[in-house]
């Protein structure tokens, strides 16, 4: 059987975390494509398990090589991508691989592996229910929320340009049909 990608975008606080790592509970043929960055480890975070840790100059080495499937600076030379190497090692490896991207790299991934990926857009009920979750959450500044909230009317608007778009309002049935949606996409010939 061929190796396939998934590509998952959704607006911060929709579940999206929540729902690849249940898939991959019952997945052991998925590896998780790990994102390079150019800022510094925090906490426990370990170079390859929860990013590949660059420096500024290596990142921008590899934007010159054309190393990225897709790649983007969120402010101040803060860069984020996923390493065309480290995918293709992963399929190679017989792994199907699963992306967490934003909807702009989402794009340019389906682009790339074209039949060969899935792309998904994990969608919130309402903007309302996804200001109760951010708020819910207690992890930002008011204005962070804002700041998310107006990224996420963003990210909504691009949902018509996935292959399929899962509604979290229920968070078990949310599970149950994310899981489904990949399990037939993978295992289909």
């Amino acid at each position: 059987m061929s190796t396939k990608v998934v590509i998952v975008s959704a607006p911060s606080g929709t579940g999206k975390s929540t729902l690849i790592n249940h898939l991959m509970k019952f997945r052991s043929d998925i590896a998780f494509s790990v994102s390079a960055t150019n800022r510094a480890p925090r906490g426990k975070e370990q170079n390859g398990v929860d990013y590949h840790f660059l420096s500024t100059e290596e990142f921008r080495h590899h934007i010159e090589q054309n190393d990225f499937l897709e790649y983007v600076e969120v402010y101040g030379g803060r860069f984020y991508g996923s390493l065309k190497q480290q995918v293709n090692r992963q399929l190679e490896d017989g792994k199907h691989v699963i992306f967490d991207v934003d909807v702009v790299g989402a794009q340019k991934i389906k682009e790339y592996y074209g039949d060969r990926a899935l792309s998904v857009f994990i969608q919130p009920p309402s903007i309302e229910s996804l200001r109760q979750r951010l708020e819910q959450r207690a992890t930002d500044a008011p204005e962070v929320i804002e700041d998310r909230l107006a990224r996420a009317r963003f990210e909504l608007s691009q949902a018509e340009k996935f292959d399929q778009i899962v509604v979290n309002d229920d968070l078990e049935t949310a599970k149950k049909d994310f899981v489904a949606l990949i399990s037939e996409f993978l295992d289909k010939p």
